[in-house]
């Protein structure tokens, strides 16, 4: 039996039961759980049961609730967007009144179930069989199969002539190791193909690694960085006619923060002067840095750059921003351990947040040189470099001042 054959067995009532039963199943128990299993239903469909479980589990990060319903693969639990940054582009589309659209590799259905869900009719295509399988049996358990037809197919060959638009969302992985694909022309489909087919539709968005080079990315089309909880999780290129609201801007580079919402538009700011640390330190979220969008914020609230290289903002007075953290400043001080060693030992300093950036430095490094005491203080220390010189920040977050 195939792993096609073996997940159809899961989806009919032996299948079923068996997940219903391992539904809050420890994986500490897996070995012991197989075994008393094994004894009553036929071992293939006992891994398969034991494996979907496993993913279901670890896929709740991603989906939540819906995941103790959905079906995985692991490359589908890998590679799939969030659902909340999914239902973000899925929402974007529908206001920009997409009511159908081509979802080309669509993997486990994860976009296309929040597409779905934001009233959009989708084609979703992949050539993997066994993807497509979840994709159909997640568009069931989650009530919107009527909104989605699941074809297995090679993308590069199904026209997506009539759809209001296209979703491409290209593998970026190897498939030997899994490991990750930083050349767009690398991925699978490449990103020039992918351009291509966005230019045939009236709208598309491109999903896209966020570290993806600016020269890279087509002029005709705006890209987002999306990050969430501070965390960048993928750039999207959008193609479409321009307009007001959320229509793509081409050219445009645009920074969202989830689950906030918050979403900063680029206005082409040229990089601010550097100058001298002041009582404020703002470290923009990683999108905004990615987005090259550092310029922004430093408009919104005053500031000034740390160094010329350095995508730290400083600034006098407090202005809140949602697209950056603020930290109160009190001390700026030349890279020395045991300066700073000394100085937290004498502020009775226990618990220290080391961040870094323009530092050769490791923070755990430097950590264990500190050797902090139980002191009950805590502390922030950003290793950068000020007007081209190695220094030491101190500070703490300027919500607790």
């Amino acid at each position: 039996m195939n792993d096609l054959d073996t997940f159809v067995a899961l989806l009919g009532p032996e299948g079923q039961a068996l997940l219903q039963e391992l539904r809050d199943h420890d994986p500490a128990d897996e070995l012991a759980a197989a075994t008393r299993l094994r004894r009553d239903h036929a071992a293939p469909l006992v891994s398969a049961a034991l494996t979907q479980a496993r993913l279901r589990q670890r896929a709740a990060a991603k989906f939540g609730a819906d995941a103790q319903r959905m079906y995985f693969t692991p490359n589908g639990v890998e590679q799939s967007t969030r659902a909340s940054v999914a239902a973000h582009r899925a929402a974007r589309l529908a206001g920009l009144g997409v009511r159908t659209l081509a979802d080309l590799c669509c993997g486990i259905g994860g976009d296309a179930l929040a597409l779905a869900r934001a009233g959009i009719r989708v084609l979703a295509v992949d050539r993997d069989p066994l993807a497509c399988a979840a994709a159909r049996a997640n568009a069931e358990a989650l009530g919107l199969a009527e909104l989605i037809e699941v074809r297995c197919a090679d993308v590069t060959e199904v026209d997506t002539a009539g759809y209001d638009a296209v979703f491409v969302d290209p593998a970026r992985r190897t498939k030997a190791r899994g490991g990750r694909i930083f050349d767009p022309e690398a991925y699978s489909p490449p990103l020039s193909w992918a351009v291509e087919a966005a230019r045939t539709a009236p709208f598309a968005a491109l999903k896209i690694a966020p570290g993806v080079p600016h020269e890279a990315l087509p002029e005709d089309a705006e890209t987002e960085w999306i990050s969430y909880g501070g965390e960048v999780k993928e750039a999207v290129v959008w193609f479409g006619r321009p307009g007001g609201g959320d229509g793509p801007v081409a050219g445009g580079r645009r920074a969202t923060l989830l689950p906030g919402g918050g979403s900063l538009l680029g206005a082409g700011l040229p990089d601010p002067e550097p100058g001298p640390v002041g009582p404020y330190l703002y470290e923009p979220d990683g999108a905004v840095i990615r987005a090259h969008l550092v310029a922004e914020v430093a408009q919104q609230v005053g500031g000034r750059l740390i160094d010329p290289t350095i995508a730290y903002v400083t600034a006098d007075e407090l202005r809140p921003t949602p697209f950056a953290t603020a930290y109160a400043i009190t001390d700026v001080l030349p890279f020395n351990v045991k300066r700073l060693k000394a100085l937290l030992r004498e502020r009775g300093v226990g618990v220290a947040v080391i961040k870094k950036r323009g530092s050769a430095v490791e923070p755990e490094e430097l950590r264990k040189k500190l050797k902090l005491a139980g002191g009950g203080n805590s502390c922030t220390i950003f290793l950068t470099r000020v007007a081209g010189a190695p220094t030491m920040l101190l500070g703490h977050p300027a919500d607790e001042v």
